[in-house]
């Protein structure tokens, strides 16, 4: 009887491992949908957009972008944590999906930690401090830091949304200078872009995928970077730290990510095909060109820099006690 139960259980066993090994040959049968929970024309639009067409070749279905965009990206994670755990809705989340919103809101249509499993880290977007220079006469951060001083109440700083990272790097910057800045969020990068060229906001941190053109143009100008190091594609711009702020780091990461429950033999595919993707030396070489440093990982990866990134903005968010309704 032991003899027969045994010889039961390994065949179970070589079934399901022959069903797995069947369904991973088998993904994908139809097209993948890509969310993005920011409109289209900011970085993370550009990113998604880029690699979904090497993906597309790779994999011989498309994968096809979806803009969801609002509410700090709780519209467009929401949306994917609802979706069939069934590889067919991936989602491009950042900082504000997996490390912000939950410090940040009290209720929560989604848990990052709960609704989705991690693929990847995908990339990490440089944030560049920029004004307009026909709104404010400042030619490095010290200039910046003594007119908003000089004149308190009256510069207003733009960003993608509250809790994005580019509305968190700017309280950090105001929690480290003492700078009286009044924070006006927009619905994503591309619309708060459109007030800063238009003159009607002075200032923000941008993401240089996003900014390239209207820095190159002249329409805005560079301060320093957020980056621990200067960004080969802006080799004069310093650094905050080299700007008087030593230490000051913030990036605009993401993270590729799936419903929880997916097949973890799917969620293996996916990252093995994402690896490949950002591997091309074209795709590769367009991210850093955009001022993107391309990343790759492990999902255990992606959950301990997670659980990290959670950590640092929850203080920031305590300290400047920003608060969303």
């Amino acid at each position: 009887m032991l003899q027969l139960i045994r010889a039961l259980f390994a065949a179970l066993a070589s079934a399901a491992l022959g069903f797995s090994v069947a369904h991973a040959q088998l993904y994908p049968a139809k097209p993948i949908r890509l969310i993005v929970p920011y409109p289209a024309g900011g970085g993370t639009d550009f990113f998604a957009r880029t690699v979904a067409v090497q993906l597309s070749q790779q994999m011989g279905q498309q994968v096809v972008v979806e803009n969801r965009p609002g509410a700090a990206t709780i519209i467009g994670a929401e949306a994917a944590a609802k979706s069939a755990p069934d590889g067919y809705t991936l989602l491009l989340g950042d900082t504000a999906t997996f490390a912000v919103n939950p410090s940040l809101y009290r209720k929560l249509p989604y848990d990052p930690r709960k609704d989705f499993a991690p693929v990847s880290l995908t990339g990490r977007f440089a944030l560049l401090l920029v004004v307009n220079p026909a709104s404010i006469k400042a030619d490095s951060v010290g200039e910046l830091i003594d007119q908003a001083k000089k004149n308190p109440g009256t510069l207003d700083y733009a960003s993608p949304g509250p809790g994005s990272p580019h509305h968190l790097a700017m309280e950090l910057f105001r929690l480290r200078t003492g700078v009286p800045f009044t924070h006006v969020p927009y619905k994503g990068a591309a619309p708060a872009l459109q007030d800063l060229t238009g003159g009607r906001i002075p200032v923000m941190f941008l993401d240089l995928a996003t900014g390239a053109p209207q820095i190159k143009g002249g329409k805005l100008k560079a301060l320093a970077v957020a980056s621990d190091k200067r960004i080969s594609a802006l080799p004069g711009l310093p650094t905050l730290g080299e700007s008087g702020l030593p230490g000051f780091e913030a990036w605009a990461w993401q993270a590729l990510a799936v419903p929880a429950g997916t097949p973890g033999d799917i969620v293996a595919k996916l990252n093995a095909e994402y690896r490949k993707a950002i591997g091309t030396p074209e795709i590769r070489q367009k991210m850093i060109d955009a001022g993107i440093d391309p990343l790759q990982s492990s999902p255990e990866e992606v959950s301990a820099y997670v659980k990290n990134e959670m950590a640092k903005w929850a203080k920031v968010i305590s300290d400047a006690k920003i608060t969303v309704e």
